[in-house]
C-alpha cells in the first residue's frame, strides 16, 4: 500500500449514503476502480490515470488530488 498522502483529505458523499474521506492517491485509485458509480467520463479517466502516475512518482500527489476532485464533481458526489 502506498503511503503518499495529500495535504488535506477529500470528503465526498458515497453513492450509497454517508461521508467518505480519502487521504491520498492510492485510496482514491481503489475507490475509482472498485466503487465508483459511473466508470465513464473525462474526469474519471484522468483521475484514474493521475492517481496511478502519483503512486509511481510521475505526478505530484496534489495533481492527482485535483483530478480526483474533478471526478467527484463530475459524478455529482460533492455536497
Amino acid at each position: 500500500m502506498s503511503s503518499i498522502t495529500w495535504r488535506k483529505p477529500i470528503e465526498f458523499r458515497s453513492p450509497t449514503g454517508g461521508k467518505i474521506s480519502i487521504a491520498g492517491p492510492f485510496e482514491a485509485l481503489i475507490w475509482l476502480i472498485e466503487r465508483w458509480p459511473n466508470r465513464r467520463g473525462l474526469h474519471y479517466i484522468s483521475a484514474r490515470s493521475a492517481c496511478r502516475a502519483a503512486i509511481a512518482g510521475r505526478k505530484s500527489p496534489e495533481e492527482a488530488r485535483e483530478h480526483f476532485d474533478a471526478a467527484i464533481k463530475e459524478a455529482e458526489l460533492k455536497d
